[in-house]
């Protein structure tokens, strides 16, 4: 047996330490918290693999510690193992730079309040100094790590795949997610490929975290909670009893927040009494199988904890761990109530997501059946390296235009290596978005997919001056009574040109193509009388020649053709046997010119009797004990049209037009009920009177409000601007913005918001079809025609009966464009003399 060298040591010790990106940003992110830091910046190039930097505001680090900041095992947050009864920091072992120094490469900049400039180290693999030199950065230090695991070809290969990178970058995010929810007074960037990704500002409280992090929809739907017991305290925020579990619950466990002395942990016992208290409240069996999105911090004495159990601290050992679990029940006892005998059985769920159990760690996500050995390999050495689950693909997509999901149903699967009993979710397509281009997007732009667009050549570039574009004189028609090409007989021009091109030539030799064309067209148009009068009259008898051709390839020509002609015709080469079937098929295919008379547009007489028909409704209205039919009843379809035949009173025969009245139902109805989505303006548009107008702008000022948001912020809620896309914030220094506008319309802006706010004013709208501006107007009937296109085209008895109901019940019979959908026909006639009129007639 042999000593392993002490390089070798540290390499095997630290690949079990730093495992991937996320465990990186982990450990720098503990050092900097444990710095005093108020503001994190976490920068990653290709998805961290090439370059990781964390910078941050705290303390720094002093010029006498910077020898041994690297150096295994040195630290400042202990000195002896004493100290972890009363451990305040998140890191305590003096490990994390250490071991990122052994697999990858590692520069250090950093400057103390003592410190006039910051000074940049850079590293070698065993956390040594190889050079220093001073740096423009300001107070606080900077991690940037390079190259990560170039040493190890094999772990670098498992990140090989893209949605292995962009998993990694989540859960980088859904770390800094769980940071800012415990700590609102840290303000967060995350950046990838200088992108922002995720950001969070510092926030007054907790509350106002969770407002930033997940929402105030889903903040909303939760209760504070805070209970105290001798040597711990809970305190967080639980879904409310019986609230909407599509907002409290989530698939996996991205949004459920535990923390024990602020640390984010994964704990399988406490995640499973949640999940159990949570789901007894829905009959549903589908609330089984969901997550709650909850904030609990378990708040004990560090005596009672122990925290060095995994690598990445994420799994800690309780002292009281049954005292921890009676008061967490006891807790949700008091706010749900107790949960019925009948409970989920934990073999038969997904497991946490993230969750890191203590003899064997999963990845909190499924990977593909492929990489899954591998997987389980690498993270059987170490825990996850995730602080937190994952957040929702929305959050990333929303907050900024960088995807990260090459897949939206990976994210749905069950997180455990047995098949579960949820199903994948998988995404939803509005027909809105469908209608609007926007249902597939680029999964890494986010950008919506446009069109193939098909090269073509620019029309305007300037060709070659010595290429032939064209043979002169030289096209030809096809005889298709003898199958052979004949040549088109020359004008007078081309003759001329024929014989006066090669002088040109001989003339001037390194002329051009288009200056011979040029200098020929120049002679043609000096020619002479007598010689102009030459070429015509040899024009005119190769003209008389191909007629003469033509009428003896004529059918029903004289089979005595003239001897001169047949020899002639013996003459001419025929085409190839094997070209003959395919010039067939290119000629045939062309139309002929002389063009015949369009056929007759097809019609069929309508078997129907004016008395026949006034017979059965009398024999209907005697039987029934009725008057005559009142209102719109229809009476039968015309089958070449797709149009109904209308009985309108008893007495007026009526067609009917459904694709017409369709489309002024659907934009009526777009135009009562139709909300246009709002979009995120990256620069808000301030709103004052000088760009709306004084009058406008006090109309403004007096429309509904809604209620104020938490940073004292008030939104504008009347449906006359909502519905038109417009999204108004008045600030808390009482500023009014247009932070949000409709992408949907183009070049919707100030001026459709000032005649918005003109109808209101002037025009007394009170409802939202009378505020439509014009152009909002404009899109809504283009909407209603696509969607009425889309309508089947053959409408049963009952379906045409509907639409009378709903939309001819009213005045108004024409459709969007102003046409009539219903045309007067005939008049049913009341007596049998106005029977025989209508015959003669």
């Amino acid at each position: 047996m042999k000593q392993l060298p002490a390089d070798t040591v540290r390499l095997l010790s630290s690949s079990q330490v730093v495992t991937s990106v996320v465990s990186v940003v982990k450990e720098l992110m503990e050092n900097s918290l444990d710095a005093g830091a108020s503001s994190v910046d976490v920068k990653l190039e290709n998805f961290g693999l090439d370059r990781t930097e964390v910078r941050d505001n705290g303390c720094g680090i002093k010029a006498a510690d910077a020898a041994v900041m690297a150096v295994r095992h040195f630290t400042s947050k202990i000195s002896s193992h004493e100290d972890l009864e009363r451990l305040e920091t998140y890191g305590f072992r003096g490990e994390a730079l250490g071991s990122i120094c052994a697999v990858a490469e590692v520069t250090v900049t950093t400057k103390t309040e003592e410190d006039d400039v910051s000074t940049q180290y850079t590293l070698d693999s065993s956390g040594g100094i190889v050079s220093q030199r001073p740096s423009h950065l300001g107070g606080g230090t900077s991690v940037s790590v390079a190259k990560l695991f170039g040493k190890l070809p094999v772990r670098r290969q498992f990140f090989s795949s893209v949605r292995k990178r962009k998993e990694e970058v989540r859960k980088v995010q859904d770390l800094l997610m769980a940071f800012a929810v415990i700590k609102p007074e840290l303000r967060l960037t995350l950046a990838h490929n200088k992108v922002v990704v995720w950001q969070k500002a510092r926030a007054a409280d907790h509350r106002s975290a969770l407002v930033a992090t997940l929402g105030a929809s889903t903040v909303t739907n939760l209760l504070p909670v805070h209970q105290e017991q001798p040597e711990m305290v809970l305190d967080g925020f639980l879904p409310k009893p019986g609230a909407d579990l599509s907002l409290t619950s989530s698939s996996t466990s991205d949004k459920t927040f535990i923390f024990i002395n602020k640390r984010p942990v994964q704990q399988k016992d406490i995640l499973k009494l949640l999940r159990q208290h949570h789901s007894a409240q829905y009959p549903d069996d589908a609330a089984r199988h969901r997550f709650p999105v909850l904030l609990l911090n378990i708040t004990v004495c560090p005596s009672s904890l122990d925290v060095n159990v995994t690598p990445d601290k994420t799994q800690v050992l309780l002292h009281n761990k049954e005292a921890v679990l009676a008061a967490i029940e006891a807790l949700l006892v008091s706010l749900y109530g107790f949960r019925p005998e009948q409970q989920p059985d934990p073999e038969t769920l997904p497991p946490a997501a993230g969750c890191v159990e203590t003899d064997e760690n999963t990845e909190n996500r499924k990977v593909n059946d492929e990489d899954a050995g591998q997987s389980a390999a690498l993270q059987h050495q170490a825990s996850s390296c995730s602080s937190s689950s994952s957040m929702a693909d929305d959050w990333i997509v929303n907050q900024s235009g960088f995807s990260l999901c090459d897949d939206e149903a990976t994210r749905s699967r069950p997180q455990s290596a047995e098949p579960g009993p949820e199903e994948p979710r998988r995404p939803q397509v509005s027909a809105e978005a469908w209608s609007r281009g926007t249902a597939l997007t680029d999964p890494v732009s986010g950008e919506p997919l446009q069109p193939v667009a098909i090269y073509r050549p620019d029309p305007e570039v300037k060709r070659s001056g010595n290429a032939i574009t064209e043979k002169r004189a030289a096209l030809t028609q096809y005889d298709m009574i003898s199958s052979r090409a004949l040549r088109v007989p020359p004008s007078a021009a081309s003759l001329f040109d024929k014989e006066t091109r090669s002088e040109v030539l001989m003339e001037r030799p390194a002329a051009s193509l288009q200056e011979v064309s040029a200098a020929v067209q120049n002679r043609w148009e000096n020619l002479g009388d007598e010689d102009r009068k030459r070429f015509e009259e040899k024009a005119r008898k190769s003209q008389d020649l191909h007629d003469q051709r033509t009428r003896l390839a004529a059918p029903g020509a004289p089979a005595d053709r003239p001897l001169g002609a047949a020899k002639l015709q013996a003459q001419k080469r025929k085409a190839p046997l094997s070209n003959q079937q395919l010039l067939d098929e290119l000629f045939s295919a062309q139309p002929q010119k002389k063009k015949k008379a369009p056929p007759p547009k097809p019609w069929r007489p309508l078997p129907c009797s004016m008395a026949a028909l006034r017979r059965r409704l009398q024999r209907l209205s005697a039987q029934s004990g009725a008057a005559e039919p009142q209102g719109l009843r229809p009476v039968g379809r015309l089958a070449s049209q797709n149009a109904w035949l209308i009985l309108c009173g008893g007495r007026r025969l009526m067609l009917l037009n459904p694709f017409r009245a369709e489309e002024a139902l659907l934009f009526q109805r777009l135009q009562q009920d139709h909300i246009l989505p709002a979009v995120r303006l990256q620069n808000p548009l301030l709103l004052t009177d000088r760009n709306l107008g004084a009058a406008e702008f006090e109309t403004l000022c007096s429309l509904e409000k809604g209620a104020a948001e938490p940073d004292g912020s008030v939104f504008f809620s009347d449906p006359r601007l909502v519905a038109n896309g417009f999204r108004i914030k008045l600030s808390p220094e009482r500023h009014l913005e247009a932070t949000a506008v409709a992408d949907c319309v183009p070049f919707l802006g100030l001026e459709d918001l000032k005649e918005v706010l003109t109808a209101v004013l002037q025009r007394k709208a009170a409802t939202v079809p009378q505020s439509r501006p014009l152009k909002v107007t404009n899109y809504l009937k283009a909407e209603a025609v696509r969607l009425a296109r889309q309508l089947p085209s053959d409408l049963c008895g009952e379906e045409v009966e509907e639409l009378l109901e709903r939309r001819l019940g009213g005045t108004d019979r024409t459709c969007i464009h102003g046409r009539l959908f219903l045309h007067h026909l005939a008049d049913v006639p009341s007596s049998q003399q106005e029977a025989r009129l209508d015959t003669h007639t």
